[in-house]
Parts: structure tokens; C-alpha cells; sequence
């Protein structure tokens, strides 16, 4: 008569690999999907150089002023009273409510200090400037 082992004293084996390269492959994903979402995906414009620019990117409402003089929100034209009416239903929703300004540099000054003032009147305060972080130094 054949004796058959007995398998009540074995324990099953615990397969470690295929678990750590699945927790490599979602350390992966998180990663690569977190450098996405910093990511500004804007209208492309020159934007002015400063050595002392601070990187945020928590900005909700970016709003982009093109050398031609056209107004973008996010990555749609738009006219200045429309702008201004969004902002100002945001600023109502949330008191710390910003915007961004990102003004090509080729845009006139007096174009940005227009829209700085129609945005205090619309009573929104909280404004800021975007510029390129000056790399030479």
C-alpha cells in the first residue's frame, strides 16, 4: 500500500515578489500621475523673467493675457467682462478665492494695471503675478 504525506503540517508558502512588484508599479503610477496634475496646461505665452519667483501651483483661476491683447481662462478665450463676472461669482463662493495672471511680456503694462483694477472693483484683492524663475544664477 502507497503511504500519501500528510499535508495538515505544512503551511503554505507566501510568494513575496509578485507583491512587492506590484506595490513598485503603484509607487509608479502615484508618482507619474502627481507630476501630472502640477502640471500648468495653459496657453503658451513668454512670460517675463525674475530671479526671486516663488513656484505655487495651487492657483484655481489662472488667467492669461496674450501679446495680441485676447483674455484666457485656462485654455479658453474669453472677454474681459466675462472674466471679471466669473471672478467675481468665485470671490463670492470662497473668500480666499486667487487669481494668477500670466501676461506675456510683450504685453503692455498698462493692459495688466486694466485688468488689476477691474478685478479690485469686482472686489476681488488677492491677484498675483506669474513669471519665469530666472535659472542663470
Amino acid at each position: 500500500m502507497i503511504k500519501l504525506k500528510s499535508r495538515r503540517n505544512k503551511m503554505p508558502a507566501m510568494m513575496l515578489s509578485p507583491m512587492i512588484d506590484m506595490m513598485f508599479l503603484l509607487l509608479i503610477f502615484f508618482i507619474v500621475s502627481t507630476m501630472q496634475m502640477t502640471e500648468l496646461k495653459t496657453i503658451p505665452v513668454k512670460l517675463p523673467v525674475a530671479t526671486e519667483a516663488v513656484i505655487q501651483n495651487t492657483a484655481k483661476f489662472t488667467v492669461t493675457i496674450k501679446d495680441d491683447g485676447a483674455y484666457w481662462l485656462a485654455d479658453k478665450v474669453i472677454s474681459k467682462q466675462e472674466l471679471i463676472n466669473k471672478a467675481r461669482e468665485e470671490q463670492k463662493k470662497d473668500e480666499k478665492f486667487h487669481i494668477v495672471i500670466r501676461a506675456d511680456e510683450n504685453v503692455q503694462y498698462k493692459a495688466v494695471i486694466g485688468l488689476l483694477d477691474s478685478f479690485k472693483k469686482a472686489g476681488v484683492s488677492r491677484v498675483g503675478l506669474a513669471t519665469e524663475k530666472d535659472t542663470k544664477k
